[in-house]
């Protein structure tokens, strides 16, 4: 780590001030229905995905006898 890259870390910290003003409160409740759904999505895309395979399969199998 360069001591240019230091210098320009502690620069942009001078003012602790600055640091509460950026800080946003986080709903814990919000965070876990976010959660959720991004796990729904990917369920329904393995979901997708995985009749896709099934039903290919199937319709190659059916063709060849």
């Amino acid at each position: 780590m360069s001591t240019e890259s230091l210098n320009r870390t502690f620069a942009k910290i001078d003012n602790p001030s600055d640091l509460s003003e950026t800080v946003k409160t986080v709903d814990v409740n919000v965070l876990k229905q976010r959660l959720i759904s991004e796990k729904k999505k990917e369920k329904v895309k393995r979901t997708i995905i995985l009749s896709s395979v099934v039903a290919s399969l199937g319709v190659i199998s059916f063709l060849t006898y």
